[in-house]
């Protein structure tokens, strides 16, 4: 699916509230300044007067928030200090990932977090591991050599409950919900990146080809949030390194226009205190599947093959001393 994203009212500002349909339901869209960064940045970082809270190497320009610098073992990050309480949300991210170094040559990228903890340092993108919430992560670098089907930069989400672990050394595959490649470095125009929790849903698009329209990257339904977290952005980098800037975070409140029928059923089902994705097990198996490595997959028809070949040989083996022995029956 590829949809438009034009952002922009007919004389060119930008507009604040949208009414569009959505899986057969309306929703009005309405821009929520206090949970909402952009330029001018008025006020980032500094005490008591922004919504927004700097920390490690993150710095504000007047063009951007700038993560980390394309320098080795940096880290940074910019966290809302206002819980969300909205039950249906969208966040539309501009981003920048650009650096001197070549492919495969950079690292390590960056993520946005809806999340329980705020404004704590640590390996998963410069944010904490076994955290509780919504991480969707733009990685760079590929640290897995050996599944060469997947390309980097690689753009992928995981919903953590406090006791799942990111698995660094393999790009997180065990606990990732889906994703897809987008190759967002260097470019001259503008990327984007589409966040949309809505009854339960978690849809992730991008926008990375200059064309202003949005490219399906992920559409999870059963995915449970709890009200209350923290936005954040962070990012980090080890031996390569790159810029990593944020632009501008524009949250969205969404108002779903439900029947009666789905309102009452709504009210009846219990409030959501962990963070949870339904099927999970499920989703894991077809992600082990579908994440097979060439190598692997090589093996499996080499070795299937010949088990057939063993198979034929024992059969003619069989055949041929029984066909023996009917002849000497025979004679």
């Amino acid at each position: 699916m590829v949809a438009s994203h034009a952002t922009q009212s007919a004389n060119g500002k930008e507009a604040h509230d949208r009414c569009f349909a959505d899986d057969d339901h309306e929703m009005e869209e309405f821009l929520k300044r206090e949970y909402s960064l952009s330029k001018p940045y008025q006020g980032v970082g500094s005490l008591g007067s922004s919504h927004w809270e700097l920390m490690g190497d993150a710095m504000v320009t007047t063009d951007q928030v700038r993560l980390t610098p394309d320098m080795q073992s940096r880290q940074g990050a910019v966290w809302s200090r206002l819980p969300c309480h909205l039950t249906d949300w969208e966040m539309q991210v501009h981003f920048k990932i650009h650096g001197k170094g070549k492919k495969n040559l950079n690292g390590d990228g960056l993520a946005i977090w809806y999340t329980k903890e705020r404004v704590q340092k640590g390996p998963v993108f410069g944010n904490m591991d076994n955290f509780t919430g919504l991480g969707v992560f733009v990685d760079t670098y590929p640290n897995e050599e050996k599944h060469l089907e997947r390309i980097f930069p690689f753009v992928l989400a995981m919903v953590g409950n406090g006791s799942i672990s990111y698995d660094h050394e393999r790009d997180g595959r065990p606990s990732e919900l889906g994703g897809c490649n987008a190759m967002v470095r260097n470019l001259k125009h503008d990327t984007f990146l589409f966040i949309r929790y809505v009854r339960r849903r978690l849809t992730v698009m991008i926008d990375i080809d200059g064309q202003h329209e949005w490219r399906d990257c992920l559409d999870l339904p059963g995915v449970r949030l709890p009200q209350g977290y923290y936005f954040g952005a962070t990012a980090v980098t080890g031996d390569l390194s790159d810029n990593h800037d944020i632009i501008s975070l524009k949250l969205y409140q969404l108002t779903v226009l439900r029947s009666p029928k789905e309102d009452e059923e709504e009210e009846d089902e219990e409030e959501i205190t962990i963070p949870s994705v339904d099927n999970i097990e499920l989703l894991r198996l077809g992600h082990i599947e579908e994440g097979m490595s060439g190598i692997a997959i090589f093996f499996t028809a080499l070795f299937c093959m010949l088990g057939c070949i063993f198979l034929i040989v024992i059969s003619l083996v069989i055949y041929s001393h029984w066909n023996e022995n009917r002849r000497k029956r025979f004679y």
